[in-house]
């Protein structure tokens, strides 16, 4: 596998991230999140990063997104950023 499909929500603390985890398990859409919470830019496209290869993200961030099945959401990932939620797609 070369490359990955992804979305992913950016907040600033692990608490946010486990809340916004929550609702998604209790069914509230990833995307819909991703607009309201998100602090990358990429949240107004409910968080879509698109396609990319490795080396081209950090480095937690990269093995939590090639590690996901498809349509699943990892738990809390912490990067230089912040703390990430992933929702692989492809």
């Amino acid at each position: 596998m070369d490359s990955v499909s992804a979305k992913h929500i950016l907040v600033d603390a692990e608490h946010e991230a486990q809340d916004l985890l929550k609702k998604i398990e209790e069914g509230t859409a990833f995307e819909d999140l991703a607009q309201k919470f998100s602090k990358c830019p990429s949240g107004q496209q409910g968080g879509d990063l698109g396609e990319f290869g490795k080396g081209r993200m950090v480095p937690a961030f990269e093995a939590a997104a090639f590690d996901l099945e498809v349509d699943q959401v990892s738990s809390p990932v912490q990067t230089q950023f912040g703390y990430h939620l992933i929702k692989r797609y492809k």
